[in-house]
């Protein structure tokens, strides 16, 4: 069991070390991410600005959402989607057993998705270590648009549905990778996923907003806990027994994904032939 913890700790250090080597972008490319916002602060400062010229009272929301909920809502989304988002892991994967660069996890002591979640867990480490600065800078700037701190317990649940939205976003791609076992391409079927997830994640605007049958159909499937319920909780949309329900059901996503993917690889490999040296 110490030979085992010796050997990730080894493997996650490893792979912390590589990318403090070569990513001293983090500070440029998190500063360009925001960028966005200032369309939307603009964008929604209009849509609130002709609804008080329609008549409208000041304090008018819409879905729950005041001007300032909503520029908080896109900022807070900024976080979790860096959180739960995993370039390239799904195409990494197919990729991997197409070429048969698979081989080397089946004849060798180290499995592979505890070896892809180790390199994921050492990037999102370098990478909030590292920009951590631009992240402060931006939110300092727009502190405006945010009623302060949340409760402790509040900011607790928070962070936990971080860290659900990250183990989700690597355990769904890595068994949309594993399709890659039967599929040549797996191309086509990221795309429709990522199509789907930048919309039904919450990604776009507050799932709140969504008109039946839609809404019942976005708490059905797994997207919304990517980008949107991490954001809800930190503006307290969701509260008391709907917070505790929500993080069991986030909780329970990310285990059927854990089973998911490994059996996906497990059934992949029973029907997976290599050749050559």
């Amino acid at each position: 069991m110490l030979a085992r913890v010796q050997t990730w700790w080894t493997i996650l250090r490893i792979c912390i070390e590589e990318r403090l080597v070569y990513r001293g972008d983090f500070w440029l490319g998190t500063l360009m991410r925001f960028l966005p916002i200032v369309t939307q602060i603009f964008l929604w400062g209009a849509v609130f600005a002709g609804m008080r010229a329609a008549g409208a009272p000041d304090d008018k929301t819409i879905a729950g959402y005041s001007y300032y909920d909503f520029v908080a809502y896109y900022l807070l989304t900024t976080i979790s989607r860096a959180a739960s988002s995993m370039p390239g892991l799904a195409g990494g994967i197919a990729l991997q057993i197409r070429n048969g660069e698979i081989k080397k996890y089946l004849v060798q002591p180290v499995d592979l998705v505890g070896f892809l979640l180790l390199m994921r867990v050492a990037h999102k480490i370098v990478y909030y270590g590292i920009a951590l600065v631009p992240f402060a800078f931006v939110f300092y700037v727009c502190r405006g648009y945010f009623d302060g701190w949340p409760p402790p317990d509040v900011m607790v649940a928070y962070i936990t549905s971080l860290i659900f939205s990250f183990l989700l976003g690597f355990f769904l791609e890595a068994t949309i990778g594993m399709i890659g076992f039967w599929f040549l391409e797996v191309s086509s079927l990221l795309f429709v996923y990522m199509l789907f997830s930048f919309f039904f994640s919450g990604h776009m605007f507050p799932l709140d907003m969504l008109p039946k049958p839609w809404n019942t159909i976005v708490q059905l499937i797994p997207l919304q806990y990517l980008a949107y319920f991490p954001s809800a909780v930190f503006l307290q949309k969701v509260h008391g027994r709907d917070l505790w329900i929500g993080l069991s059901m986030q909780a329970a996503w990310v285990l059927f994904f854990i089973i998911a993917s490994r059996v996906t690889f497990w059934r992949g490999v029973k029907r997976y032939s290599g050749f050559g040296g």
